[in-house]
Formats: structure tokens, C-alpha cells, sequence
């Protein structure tokens, strides 16, 4: 090949080497700004479920101290319908002593009026209607008993009084009591009424704040659920850029591999033609030096056999690294099985967006690379980069150990149609059957 043909070769594969450089550093772009606004979204996240986590320990704080005032007005409420009751029960019986007073002072005023008259009339006669009642006895038997009659009679009028006195005195003072005491329970009813409208406003002031809350609760949960949604399509999009990727890089490589192919092989045309003419000059160099015709022959059919010798063996070593690198025969010196119980000891663990903890939580990818760099294998955190790693196998042949590639996920082949992974959030590291979703790649790296 001249010189001139080599460059324009040259030229033509750095042409496109820059191309498939500009087309991964476009997708790189779109892939970090993806990533960037998921991380943001999650940062987001985080801290509206903290707020969350705050707004409800305040809803039940002031949940506590709703339920305690109302508590306290119900207590209230009773002891005011308790109060009522007693006070209608004061107004009964202050009723009945205002009746009971008003009928000893009559009946006071009565025994007053008559003893009033007795003494008027034993005033006015004087000693005579004694001196006639004394006389005018028929025998000392009825004088004693006139006698007795009369003095008894001042005494029933002296005790009488005096017993109308001490009721009237009673019912007056009971009167007084009962007042007083509806005086004192008319003031526990007022002090009640200030109490309910106290406890009534700060219960309103409480349910305003539990509404405030409410509406914050709302706003928030609303707000998170409006980062997962994002984190959700972001999510979408490095997938897809991870399969463009993926995709890309291995057109990438079947065309770098083509050229290289192209190259060598007119690399080797061009030695070959090389070769021949030299060997061709040799000959017709010989026969004008005066070397016999068969001597000449001679040397140009074993030039050209050693060009030919020489040819076939570069197209022998082309063949042997083409062969190469379609089968690399990958083998780590480590067995599957062990790959499959180590991983078994994490099942139950937590699942985490981008985490590579074995223990704290892992991604679907951040599992199987860090299961697998327990064992010294290196492999990417991306569950889409790893459809490209290792040798490509049927699921029909998949052994323990060997990769299960979905879209989007990955998990680590068990045998017996049973996979270990990092499913998801609700569920964490976990086993599964293979096939619960499409698979699109299985990959062995051991």
C-alpha cells in the first residue's frame, strides 16, 4: 500500500473514531444531566420525608392535646349539667322555705293577734272576770280547775309564741342558707361558662393548627410524590442511555473490528504483491547476470514460494486473534456455587437507590458487582454495562453464577431456574424465579 493510500486510511478511521467520540460525549451529557436531576430529586426527597416525618410527630403531639382539652370540656360539660341540677334543685326548695316562712309568720301573727286580745280583755275587766270565773265555780274542784284552766291558758299562749318565734327564726335562717348557697352555685355556673368558653377557643386555636398541619401534610406529600415521578423518568432515561451506550459501543467495536480486518488484510495483499515482485527482479536479475534458463527458474519458483510460505502464515496468525476475540473463554478459577452462596447470605437486607452495601442496602447492579468484587472480579455498577461484560450464553445453558440480564435489571443465576437480586425497595435482596421477567442477556464472567 503507498503511502498516500495509508494515510487516507488513516484519515478515514480517526474521522471516525471522532465521530463515535462525539456521539458517546453527547449521550455522557445527557446521561449526567439525568443523573444530576435524579440525585437532586432524591436529595429532594429525603428531605420532604423528613418533613413529612416532622409534620406528623406535630399532628400527633397536638392529637394528644386535642384529645386531652376535649377530655376536659366533657368533665366540665358534666359537672355544669351536674350544677344545673342542683341549682334548679336550690330554687325548689328556696321556693318552698319563702312558702314555709310566709306561713309561720302568718300563723305568728295570728297567735299574736289572739293572745293580743286575751291580754286586752283581762287588761280591760281587770282582777273582777278572774274574781267572777273564781266564784262562779260550783264546787272547789271546778274552782281549782278554772284556776288551772287559766293559768294554762297563759301558759299555751307564752310557749306557743315562742315556738312560732323559733320556726319563724328557722325558716328565716334556712332562707338565708339556701340564698346563699345559689349565690355560691350561680358563681360556679358563671366560672364554669368561662372555663367552656376558654377551653372552646383554645380547642378551636388547636383545630386550626391541626388543619395548618393538614394542609402541609398535603403540600408535602404531594411534593414527594412529584420527586418520585421524576426520580421515576429519570430513572427511564439513564436506561435508555445505558442501552444506547451499550449499543453504540458495541457497533463501535464490530466496525473498529472490520477496519482492523480491512487493514490487515490489505496490509497483507500489499506485502504479498510486494514479495512477488521483489522475488520476480531477483530472477531477472540472475538471467542477465549469464545464469542458465533453468537456473533462473529455479530461482524465481523459490522466491515465490517463500513469499508464499511467508503469507500464508501471517493469514494463519490473522485467523488465530480473530478467533480470540469472539471467544475470549473467560476463566477465573472461581466456582459459581460459591459465587451463588456468598450472595445468599445477604437475602433479607435492604434494597437502596445506587447503594453497593451488602448490608446497609444495594442496587440491583451495586449487589452483583460487589458480590462479585468479594471474589476479585471487577465489574460496572450499571445493570445495562453489565449486558456487555463476559461471554454471551443461552439461558438454556446458564450455569450458577452466570449473569441474568433484564431491561433495566440484573440478578445472579443460582441454577434450577432460580435467581438471586436486589429486587426492589418494598421487597430487598430476595430470590426469584429467572424468568418472572424478559430476559434479554445471559452473561458468564467466571
Amino acid at each position: 500500500m503507498s503511502i498516500h493510500k495509508k494515510r487516507r486510511f488513516l484519515a478515514a478511521l480517526l474521522i471516525a473514531s471522532l465521530a463515535v467520540t462525539h456521539f458517546q460525549a453527547v449521550n455522557a451529557s445527557t446521561m449526567s444531566k439525568a443523573k444530576n436531576a435524579k440525585e437532586e430529586a432524591e436529595n429532594n426527597l429525603n428531605e420532604t420525608s423528613r418533613q413529612i416525618e416532622a409534620i406528623e410527630k406535630q399532628q400527633a403531639a397536638l392529637r394528644g392535646e386535642i384529645n386531652e382539652k376535649d377530655a376536659e370540656l366533657v368533665n366540665l360539660l358534666i359537672n355544669i349539667g351536674i350544677l344545673e341540677d342542683e341549682l334548679e334543685a336550690k330554687n325548689i326548695q328556696l321556693e318552698q322555705v319563702k312558702t314555709d316562712l310566709a306561713d309561720a309568720q302568718e300563723t305568728e301573727a295570728e297567735q299574736y293577734a289572739s293572745m293580743k286580745k286575751r291580754i286586752q280583755f283581762m287588761y280591760e275587766k281587770g282582777d273582777t272576770a278572774m274574781i267572777e270565773a273564781l266564784l262562779g265555780s260550783s264546787s272547789m274542784s271546778d274552782f281549782l280547775n278554772r284556776v288551772e284552766y287559766v293559768s294554762d291558758v297563759y301558759q299555751y299562749d307564752r310557749e306557743l309564741l315562742t315556738q312560732y318565734e323559733t320556726t319563724v327564726q328557722q325558716v328565716s335562717d334556712l332562707k338565708v342558707s339556701v340564698e346563699n348557697e345559689k349565690s355560691e352555685l350561680e358563681a360556679m355556673q358563671e366560672e364554669y361558662a368561662q372555663q367552656q368558653a376558654s377551653l372552646e377557643t383554645v380547642l378551636a386555636q388547636k383545630r386550626s393548627q391541626m388543619g395548618d398541619y393538614d394542609n402541609q401534610l398535603a403540600t408535602a406529600q404531594a411534593a414527594a410524590e412529584a420527586y418520585r415521578q421524576t426520580i421515576a423518568v429519570q430513572n427511564q432515561i439513564i436506561q435508555e442511555e445505558e442501552r444506547r451506550l451499550r449499543e453504540e459501543e458495541e457497533r463501535r467495536q464490530r466496525e473498529a473490528a472490520e477496519a482492523a480486518a480491512r487493514a490487515q488484510a490489505q496490509a497483507q495483499a500489499q506485502a504479498n504483491q510486494n514479495n512477488n515482485g521483489t522475488t520476480n527482479t531477483a530472477g531477472s536479475s540472475g538471467g542477465s547476470s549469464g545464469n542458465s534458463g533453468s537456473n533462473n527458474s529455479g530461482n524465481g519458483s523459490s522466491g515465490s514460494s517463500t513469499a508464499n510460505s511467508g503469507g500464508s502464515g501471517n493469514n494463519s496468525g490473522n485467523s488465530g486473534e480473530t478467533g480470540g476475540g469472539a471467544n475470549p473463554g473467560y476463566s477465573t478459577g472461581v466456582s459459581g456455587s460459591a459465587v451463588v452462596s456468598y450472595a445468599c447470605q445477604f437475602v433479607g437486607n435492604p434494597y437502596v437507590w445506587g447503594g453497593t452495601s451488602l448490608t446497609n442496602g444495594a442496587d440491583c447492579s451495586g449487589f452483583v458487582m460487589s458480590v462479585f468484587a468479594h471474589f476479585g472480579i471487577s465489574l460496572p455498577h450499571s445493570s445495562a454495562a453489565m449486558q456487555g461484560c463476559g461471554q454471551a450464553v443461552s439461558y438454556a445453558n446458564a450455569q450458577p453464577g452466570d449473569l441474568i440480564c433484564y431491561s433495566g435489571h440484573v440478578g445472579i443465576y443460582m441454577g434450577g431456574g432460580s435467581i438471586v437480586h436486589a429486587q426492589s425497595t418494598a421487597v430487598g435482596i430476595t430470590t426469584s424465579s429467572a424468568t418472572y421477567r424478559t430476559i434479554v442477556a445471559v452473561r458468564r464472567v467466571l
